[in-house]
């Protein structure tokens, strides 16, 4: 990838799993000189980024993008780029508390929209989702797929992408939304994977599994993730305009492989899996997309960026950094 230097970056959402690593590998490859973070740590941990604080290039701002706050929104003056990570992780607080993801994910990327737009900061990345297609009946799903999210989580990044899109008409941002796979790795303070290995931990025995166990989604480790994010990045800096791509892995894996994995790693025999069918179908819950695979190609094409680990080596390495047995290293 050929390097490029960002004066001022602002990171939302920078303390947690995915923007972490971002503000990271920024710092790593010497892509930006300034970094600004925005968290309120609902999700995020300073442990993250504690490792930045007192750097020169490195300001950290504790606020919440829900609140349109000067005391956040005047550090995106001078700056040339955001990237746009900060949202509710969890899909299943949808079915359950909708009015988060609305407040937490709609509402915090107007507000983020609204202080790029004061401050003429034109160049965009944002974390969508693949839940944004619901149940494709196209597998592997492309980006010119209908939107029919099924969830309210799959619902508020639709609706962060048409404001982007508006935005991008309207004033002249330029866009790169990235619709992620299921993204795991070091970091990650939610899933199934950490799911299961702590339900492992309290009971070596048996294991509980939300839906049949037959769900299939393709995984991608988080530092395949960041070098495609700012494979698109690029893009859209170097291609004016609203770009959309699809970022994921070119298999998927089952949730009872997962399983399988998770068990091999932490040296556990004769498990028996208890299978809780919490919808008629076997999904793992209310809203749960059962199947999904991206067509990665357009990504793949127009970045020459592709994965390094299949689903299958993502899961098994983010195990490994779980258990300890692997240290998080950039591939």
């Amino acid at each position: 990838m050929k390097q490029e230097i960002f004066e001022k970056v602002v990171v939302t959402g920078g303390a947690g799993f995915i923007g972490s690593h971002l503000v990271d590998y920024l710092v790593a490859k010497s892509l930006a000189k300034k970094i600004v973070v925005i968290d309120n740590f609902s999700s995020g941990s300073l442990k993250n980024v504690e490792h930045h604080l007192g750097k020169e290039y490195f300001v950290l701002v504790n606020a919440d993008l829900k609140f349109f706050d000067r005391k956040w929104v005047d550090v995106f003056r001078e700056a040339d780029t955001v990237f746009h990570f900060a949202a509710n992780p969890e899909v299943r607080v949808s079915s359950i508390e909708p009015r988060t993801h609305f407040n937490e994910n709609v509402v915090a990327t107007f507000n983020v929209l609204e202080a790029s737009r004061l401050n003429d900061v034109k160049l965009h990345f944002f974390a969508s989702s693949s839940t944004v297609y619901g149940d494709a009946e196209k597998i592997p799903t492309p980006e010119d797929y209908a939107l029919r999210p099924i969830s309210v989580y799959g619902a508020s990044k639709a609706a962060c992408e048409m404001l982007y899109h508006s935005y991008s008409h309207l004033y002249g941002f330029s866009i790169a939304i990235g619709r992620y796979a299921n993204i795991i790795g070091y970091r990650s303070n939610h899933g199934v994977i950490i799911d299961f290995i702590n339900k492992l931990r309290n009971n070596p025995t048996t294991l509980e599994i939300l839906g049949d166990g037959t769900q299939r989604k393709s995984y991608l480790h988080v530092s395949d993730t960041i070098e495609a994010t700012m494979a698109i990045t690029l893009y859209a800096k170097n291609n004016k305009g609203f770009h959309v791509f699809n970022i994921g892995n070119n298999d998927w894996i089952t949730v009872k492989e997962i399983a399988d994995i998770v068990v091999d790693e932490m040296n556990l025999k004769n498990v028996q899996y208890k299978y809780v069918r919490v919808t008629p179908d076997g999904r793992g819950w209310p809203g749960d997309v059962k199947f999904m695979l991206l067509d990665i190609s357009k990504i793949v094409s127009l970045t020459q960026w592709r994965p390094r680990l299949s689903s299958k080596e993502a899961v098994r390495k983010t195990v490994r950094e779980f258990l300890g047995k692997e240290k998080f290293a950039w591939i």
